[in-house]
């Protein structure tokens, strides 16, 4: 480990910089540290940093088990590492290098609609655009602290389901109909407050807000609901904002966050590697986790209640 590491937040409602590391060369007791930070903050950029896929993939593992990456679009050109996907917009010879092309994508959570989500999404910067393609990111522990008491109490209760059909960038995925009956999407069901499992701290889990439902709801009040919760969670005062810079190692914990991509210049190129790892857990509630608040941005909790 570099004894040069530092950690230095980036803003109130999450985020820290990781500088003096190369993390090629962490030893457990440096990536121990590094870890915590990501706990603590939810979204760590580590900066200069110059990774083969081989390297974010053993960088990857050390987050959990590794997700096998099927191409993002279709006609994807595929990548001899199975656990990188390309986010470009590149295409070369007719064939897209990569997937989500030059278009802005949504708030979300990484692959919600499966049953075990990833923990940890890991993104490294190659090629950058002339402008644009920034990345928020937003603290669903403080979407959960800041919500009405009243909607707190409804939504304790109740579950989503994560729609499978569309990707991030509103593309439908292939072998998949469009959705016609939000009701009868198909999807992973998850409960809408869940407890993180390593800081025991409860947070609002949305996933994509794209064809979610709620179970039990009519389809009108169900809508209504989602679009409250996600027009509450996506507040700037909740958000943070990225600028990348080439060679940028970003990770973010899909657990206790949601992100999204702004628009960016379409005649440069843009191209990120991703890894994404897991714990293997089901998003779940535990009754017996303390309900504390999550320490990272208390200061925004005590600015609205002011």
């Amino acid at each position: 480990m570099s004894t040069a590491m530092e950690i230095v937040p980036l803003a109130r409602a999450c985020g820290a910089e990781v500088r003096g590391v190369d993390v090629r060369a962490l030893d457990d007791r440096g990536f121990a540290i590094l870890h915590q930070a990501w706990l603590d903050h939810l979204v760590l950029v580590i900066p200069a940093q110059r990774l083969t896929d081989d390297d974010l993939t053993r960088f990857g593992q050390r987050f959990g088990v590794l997700d096998e990456l099927p191409p993002v679009g279709q006609g994807q050109k595929p990548r001899d590492n199975p656990y990188i996907s390309v986010i470009s917009n590149v295409v070369e010879n007719g064939v897209p290098i990569g997937g989500l092309a030059d278009d802005e994508v949504i708030w979300h959570s990484d692959t919600s609609y499966r049953e075990r989500p990833p923990s940890a999404s890991l993104l490294h910067a190659l090629e950058l655009p002339a402008w644009g393609g920034n990345t928020g990111f937003a603290n669903m522990y403080l979407a959960l602290e800041t919500l009405d008491p009243a909607l707190r109490q409804q939504v304790d209760r109740l579950s989503i389901k994560n729609d499978t059909t569309y990707n991030a960038g509103g593309q439908l995925r292939e072998g998949f109909a469009p959705v016609t009956d939000v009701r009868n999407c198909p999807g992973a069901i998850h409960p809408i407050v869940r407890t993180h499992p390593e800081t025991r701290h409860e947070c609002l889990y949305l996933g994509r807000r794209r064809n979610a439902y709620v179970p039990g709801l009519e389809v009108e009040a169900s809508e209504t609901l989602l679009d409250t919760l996600w027009q509450h969670a996506t507040r700037d005062v909740l958000t943070w904002h990225h600028t990348w810079t080439i060679g940028d190692v970003v990770i973010w914990d899909n657990r206790c966050t949601m992100h999204r991509r702004d628009l960016f210049d379409p005649t440069t190129r843009r191209v990120m590697h991703r890894a994404q790892a897991r714990d293997d857990l089901r998003p779940a509630r535990d009754a017996s986790a303390k309900n504390i608040p999550h320490p990272r941005g208390r200061t925004v909790v005590e600015a609205l209640s002011a």
